[in-house]
Order: structure tokens, then sequence, then C-alpha cells
């Protein structure tokens, strides 16, 4: 049995712990918080329920998968959520897209007129190729330039794959109606990125959320934390919560455990949940890992989010998840990512309204959770989010933006409770309250994304900062990544090579029983 400490009990940090626990090590969670959770957070005020973290699952396979490989299936049913989405587009147009793949271009000719459906299917068929492509072979394994390499080694999956296209430029390119492009750049805000800089391979995520369709945990969904935390004790973790990790240890080139509550934690293999760019700024030796700093420091981060918790009074009947578009959707991205950035003054207004009984405090009720696109809290170079006033001046802009959109929600107010990118900052760790760690820029931004291996022998990076990137899913992969790469505490495994510490590829996750979608939201 090998000693394991995680650092961090966000969703990665759980999913690994719980993974390398089954697998016969002692596993140690420490978590600087209260509660374990990271960004699957939950506020509860006078009744209602906020999920604050992700709020759409589009994996529910990945769950079954990791409760099967720790010990069974978890009390977790999904739910389908159709429509998906509602759409406002900026001429007022109103497009509910379906819940299943099928009935989606009949709905794209209906709201958007004939035509609309055949180039979306254009769209849904290319990203296909692309999904097969990066979806087994590149998200569920550890990152290497090779596997990149082969991604585009045949003409036919490079022009695919299209490195030197955006997702902008691609819905240029294959989708005629400017409404149907600026659905399309939307999908870049779910790397926390500008769809003018994003590779057009992320096309993937608006392919993923149609062909498989989004599910919902009924009761919220910070039950996968709670499920998660439930087989993590039942499999003898020891979970420290409120605890802070002030340094990982290394000691003759190697992890060797973490400085935590004020003494000195061993271990065999340390795994860090926490944003990469803390770990290596702030946890590890100066000594250490300088090369990696320099690369995360040149590494935009993605965007933050101004989040709004309203309990509002009365219902009214409506989408699950609703977005109201802007009339210029470029000036938001210049506004997020430009020299001087700022509080976009015209912003996509994302609402979540679950109709879910579990989270109102009675049926004359309902809890909006309201998000938009935000610039990092940096009060040296770019916004200050603790100014005096500035929260809730924006508050007030950002319920005058749906009132203009015709979506008035002011004389049901019970409260507004606001979470600013400061506030999610010290909340999650995450530094500027960057959502996704940092956003996917430019042709090499999988490349640029740290690898799941540290800098170190025995140091592994987990979650949402590395590959293969934020969102429920695509964390649960970097957990089973991890896994494997760590290997068995002792066995036939062991002996190959694939134990702690060891630099042996691991054999390749198995192939999903039925087809996984992507990133969820």
């Amino acid at each position: 049995m090998s000693r394991v400490v995680v650092v961090g009990a966000g969703l990665g940090g759980l999913a690994a712990a719980a993974r390398l626990a089954a697998a016969g090590h002692a596993v140690t969670v420490f978590e600087r918080a209260a509660t374990p959770g990271g960004k699957l957070g939950v506020v509860t005020r006078d009744g209602f329920t906020f999920d604050t973290g992700p709020s759409l699952l589009t994996m529910p396979d990945l769950l079954d998968d990791l409760f099967a490989a720790t010990g069974g299936p978890a009390d977790l049913p999904v739910t389908p959520v159709d429509p998906a989405c509602g759409y406002v587009f900026a001429d007022g147009t109103r497009l509910n897209l379906p819940h299943a793949a099928a009935a989606v271009p009949a709905a794209l000719d209906a709201a958007l007129g004939t035509g609309a459906g055949a180039s979306w299917s254009a769209l849904h068929e290319r990203s296909r190729r692309l999904w097969d492509l990066v979806g087994e072979p590149v998200l569920r394994r550890p990152l290497t330039p090779a596997a990149l390499a082969r991604m585009s080694a045949r003409p036919a999956d490079l022009r695919a794959v299209a490195p030197w296209r955006t997702l902008d430029g691609l819905g240029g390119r294959l989708l005629p109606d400017p409404r149907l492009r600026t659905w399309l750049n939307r999908y870049a805000t779910y790397s926390g990125s500008d769809p003018r800089r994003t590779p057009a391979v992320l096309a993937v995520t608006a392919f993923v959320e149609q062909e498989f369709g989004a599910w919902w945990v009924p009761g919220g969904l910070r039950r996968i934390v709670d499920a998660l935390v439930d087989r993590c004790v039942a499999l003898g973790v020891t979970l420290h919560p409120g605890t802070a990790v002030d340094e990982v240890l290394v000691e003759r080139g190697r992890a060797a455990g973490v400085r935590a509550g004020g003494r000195e934690v061993r271990a065999d293999v340390v795994v860090s949940g926490v944003d990469a760019q803390v770990l290596h700024e702030r946890l590890l030796p100066r000594e250490v890992a300088r090369r990696a700093r320099r690369r995360l420091r040149r590494i935009p981060r993605s965007t933050a989010g101004f989040v709004l918790l309203l309990g509002l009074s009365g219902r009214e009947p409506g989408p699950a998840h609703r977005v109201w578009f802007p009339r210029d959707q470029h000036a938001e991205f210049d506004a997020i990512f430009g020299r001087e950035p700022r509080p976009v003054p015209d912003p996509t207004v994302y609402v979540h309204a679950p109709d879910d009984p579990a989270l109102r405090p009675d049926d004359a009720s309902e809890g909006w959770f309201v998000l938009v696109n935000a610039p990092l809290h940096d009060p040296g170079r770019g916004v200050d989010w603790d100014a005096p006033g500035l929260a809730e001046r924006y508050r007030d802009r950002v319920l005058g933006v749906l009132a203009a959109r015709g979506a008035d929600v002011r004389d049901r107010l019970r409260f507004a409770e606001v979470l600013t990118p400061a506030e999610l900052e010290r909340r999650t760790g995450s530094p500027g309250g960057a959502i996704y760690g940092t956003a996917s820029h430019g042709p090499r931004a999988a490349l640029r994304r740290p690898a799941n291996r540290g800098p170190v022998p025995g140091l592994y990076l987990v979650g949402g900062s590395a590959h293969p990137g934020g969102g429920i899913p695509l964390v649960l992969m970097s957990a089973e990544i991890v896994a494997g790469l760590i290997g068995p505490a002792a066995g036939p495994a062991a002996a190959r090579g694939t134990g702690p510490g060891s630099s042996a590829p691991p054999r390749p996750p198995a192939a999903p029983a039925r087809p996984h979608p992507g990133p969820s939201r």
C-alpha cells in the first residue's frame, strides 16, 4: 500500500481519491474550504438552493464508470433536459433547441428559416468526424505531442481538425445565418475563451451537446459531490476539510508529501487538484518548475463569471436553460479580453431556472442562477471587482439588460445575491475567478494546457486547469487519466512499471459502453 496525498477536494480531487483508494492506496485529502466540492458549490438562502458551478450534465456515463470502478452504482438518477436550451437573439428571434439531435434541424428551420437546419446538419456531421479524432484518442488519454500528431497525420484528418481555423471562422464558413454563427460562438465560452481565437476543433462541444443530449440530476448537480464524498469515506479515504496545503514537499528530485495544518505529511505520491497556476507559483519550491511557471504566465486566463442568485416570487414556465444574446457579440469579447478589460456593457446573459421542487421553498417561487461572462478580478491591471459599489451597479445593469430583452423580474425579487469574480476567487482558489483555468486560444491550445504528470516524479495534476480541461466530464476524465498513470498499489501492474512515480505510460482507459458526450456547462 502506498501513501497518496490529494490537494483539494474539488470534483477532480475527489474522483482521483476514490479511484486510487479503490486501487489499494492509502489516500488523504486536504481541502482549504470548510466543505468539499470546489467549483461545484452550493448556496442556500430562505428555502432556495442554488448550484453555483456547472448547471448542465452531458456525460452521465462517466459518472457510471467512476462509481462502477470504485464499488458499485450510486443513487444518482439523471433526467433529460428538453428543450436543452432556449435562445433569444438580438432581433427577438426565439429558438428552443430540442434534447434529441434528430429534432434539431426542424426546430432551426421553424425558428430561423428554411436552410438553417441543413447548415446545422453540415456542421454537425463535420464535428462528428472531429469527435472521432479527439474524443477517446485525446481527451481520455495522457496528452502527448505524438497523440496530437497522429490526429492530423492523414490529410483528411488534418482538414477536419483545421488548426489554422478558429471557431468564429468555421461558423463564418459553414453557417450563413448570423444568428446561427452567434449560437456557435457561445460554445467558446464553455472553455472560457474568445471564439475569434479558439481553435475550430472546439466545435465538438456543440456536437456532443446535441448528439447525446443535456441531462440533470434531480436535487441539483451538487449531489454528485455528496455521492462522491460518501464513496470516498466508504473506501477509507481520510478527508481534512478546512486544512490548507501550504507547500508540496520535494526531496531528491521527487514529490515527498505536503506541509498542511502546520505539519509535514509524508507521501509516495501527491495529486494536485488545485489550479495549476496556484500549484506552480505558490506550493512548489521556487527552484522547481521554473520553465512551467514561465509558460503558465504567458497563457491567458479564461473568462471569469459575474453571478446573480435570484429568489423570485411566482413561477413562469420556460426552458430550464435560457440564453439572451447581445447585438454585438464581438464587443463582448473585446471587453473581456482586450487591452483594457471592463465589465461588459451589453453581455450575453445565461439563466438556469430548473423546475425542481427540491430547490425552492414552495410552488409559488422559483430560483434563477444568472451568469454573464466577465473579466478577471485583477486590481493591478484590470477590473477590481471589490471596488466600492461596482458589484451593486453591475447587478442592476444585468437586471436591466434582462428587462430590455423581455425578461423583467425586478418586481418579483425576494433577493439578489451577488458572486463577483473576486468572490469566486476567494471561494474556489482560482486566480482572478477564472472558471476554466487557462483560455483555449491558438492552434496549440491543447499542448499549452498543463499535462497530468507534474514537473517532478510523483506529482500529478487533476482538475479543470489540467488536461483535458474544465467542465464535469473533462474533470472526471482527468481523474481517470491520473489514476491510470499512478496505477494500483500492488500487483502485476506495479511490476510492469505503472506504479507510483513510474514514467511508463498507462494502458489506455477502457472504451465506454455507450458513446460519451463532451463538456458540460
